[in-house]
């Protein structure tokens, strides 16, 4: 289905400013709508021929719906749209009329006119028309709470009328939360309490509030009941902010064990400060799971530092022995063993500074392929280069793929280039390219494929590549095809030197920083 932005652009002349301003009112009207216990359903006007285009549909959590049907991209015109045609030409909310049926729904239309706000300040033209459509087959006579509700839902509808609603959003505020089934508190201009909804009053209580709301300055009751006395100070300026007819961000108070979340929304109708709206919301529960998340997240994090640690330790008794050890054969597989541990500690120390069990791959790739041209024991240099992007990878796939890779980037180093004497028996001609390895990777069908090519001798004759090799190369085939269930193909380039061809799968959460979506780019 198109979205909001597509429909108005295709059938509209409407402003890309407009159009933003329809998306803010798309964005919060769930609180008009489920304190009118209406439908409402966004119109806007095509080509002035008198006809309507909804854009854009919400449904009460509060009320039953008028509409079984989805309405958006229904393009409606004649008598149907005739209270929309008199909001839009006139500017003012349209109440007349009699109930309509739809099937065997009774519900009562009425149209709020859309405004944006000038620049200076100045209620400017009617962009659009918010219709509020009541299904009345359930009506029935109005509680105290629904009576504020309504009379509530008729200040934010006047303010839409008058351009003042939505508020601007804050940074970092992506959702609308607590919603109106939350709690919801009623201030008078004075700020004091004239209605509070029953969730309302249960989330005070948390707070260790035992009296009833109502009567009760709310700004100083905030600062009262937080334990934090900034926190409190922040929480009730909020409360007068939104009493001078501002739209403070949300604020949290913590007390006794208990934390609620609030939002101030100024209540302005025909721009006279008339009072203020707070939602508020008892999240106790979501911050004792945050807390316990940081914690976890927090102890994975030492664990893999110390694990690191004692890699490192391993790493280095190794070292030690390796000094002391006569044979040259038995001194270089320790010295072999000393890279393998210190190639996995790398992926253990980079996961101890990440907040997930995930770690950016191309800098432990540009770590390996650095430390491989430092340690490895020939005297040809040998130049090393990344094409292309890991992205990021989970543990499970990192350590077993560094370890691969440091096989490999070592064995092209050690294996792939003719020692100094043999290159001064066979002198290369002048314009030989310098000695190169490169690591190539990118993303195809949920596989992860990686090349590692160097421009050396290639590989010898009669060569085997499922048995032939050395530990390492046997070590990486046992690698890739067990541990990370992929495939490995071993053979001369098509220019020269050697080429070691990888395909890894990857899981279905694995992410991609670089698209920041799931699976392949």
């Amino acid at each position: 289905m198109s979205t909001l932005r597509d429909l108005a652009e295709e059938h509209t002349a409407l402003r890309p400013a407009d159009i933003d301003h329809l998306h803010r009112i798309a964005g919060d009207w769930q609180l008009l709508s489920d304190l009118s216990f209406a439908d409402l359903l966004l119109w806007v006007p095509v080509d002035g021929d008198g006809t309507f285009l909804c854009v854009a549909q919400v449904r009460p959590t509060t009320a039953p719906t008028a509409y079984l049907d989805d309405q958006v991209g229904r393009i409606v015109g004649g008598a149907e749209v005739a209270h929309l045609e008199v909001a839009h030409r006139q500017g003012r909310i349209w109440r007349e009329g009699d109930p309509v049926w739809y099937g065997d729904v009774p519900a009562r239309h009425e149209a709020i006119p859309v405004r944006l706000r000038t620049g200076d300040g100045e209620a400017g033209e009617v962009i659009a028309v918010v219709g509020r459509d009541t299904n009345l087959s359930t009506a029935r006579t109005p509680s105290q709470l629904e009576l504020n509700y309504l009379t509530t839902a008729d200040d934010l509808a006047q303010m839409i009328a008058d351009g003042t609603f939505p508020p601007p959003r804050h940074p970092g505020e992506t959702t609308s939360a607590p919603r109106v089934g939350d709690g919801l508190v009623r201030l008078d201009a004075n700020g004091k309490v004239t209605y509070a909804s029953p969730n309302a009053q249960s989330a005070y209580r948390r707070l260790g509030y035992a009296s009833h709301l109502v009567g009760e300055d709310l700004a100083k009751l905030h600062r009262r009941l937080a334990g934090d006395p900034l926190e409190g100070t922040d929480a009730g300026n909020a409360v007068l902010a939104a009493l001078r007819g501002e739209a403070p961000p949300r604020r949290e108070i913590d007390a006794r064990g208990a934390t609620m979340l609030t939002r101030a929304l100024p209540l302005m109708p025909a721009g006279v400060p008339i009072g203020a709206l707070v939602l508020v919301r008892d999240i106790t529960e979501v911050r004792r799971r945050d807390r316990a998340l940081i914690t976890k997240d927090a102890t994975i994090r030492e664990i893999h530092h110390r694990v690191k640690n004692n890699l490192q330790t391993v790493a280095a008794l190794l070292r030690l022995q390796a000094r002391r050890v006569a044979m040259p054969e038995a001194r270089v597989a320790l010295e072999e063993s000393v890279r393998r541990v210190a190639s996995i500690a790398l992926v253990h120390e980079t996961l101890s500074l990440s907040s997930d069990e995930a770690v950016e791959f191309d800098g432990i790739v540009d770590r390996v392929a650095s430390a491989a041209t430092e340690v490895a024991a020939t005297e040809v240099s040998v130049g090393m280069r990344r094409r292309g992007t890991f992205g990021v990878l989970p543990a499970e796939i990192a350590t077993s793929l560094v370890m691969v890779l440091n096989e490999l980037l070592l064995n092209a180093v050690e294996h792939g280039f003719p020692p100094a004497d043999e290159e001064a028996a066979a002198p290369s001609p002048a314009d030989a390219p310098r000695p190169e390895v490169v690591v190539s990777a990118h993303r195809a069908r949920k596989q992860l494929h990686v090349t590692v090519t160097d421009n050396g001798r290639g590989l010898p004759e009669q060569f085997d590549a499922e048995r032939g090799g050395n530990l390492g190369l046997q070590i990486v085939r046992a690698l890739v095809t067990g541990e990370l269930r992929g495939t490995i193909d071993l053979r001369n380039g098509a220019d020269g030197g050697t080429e070691a061809a990888i395909v890894v799968p990857l899981a279905r959460g694995t992410t991609d920083r670089l698209t920041g979506r799931a699976g392949p780019p």
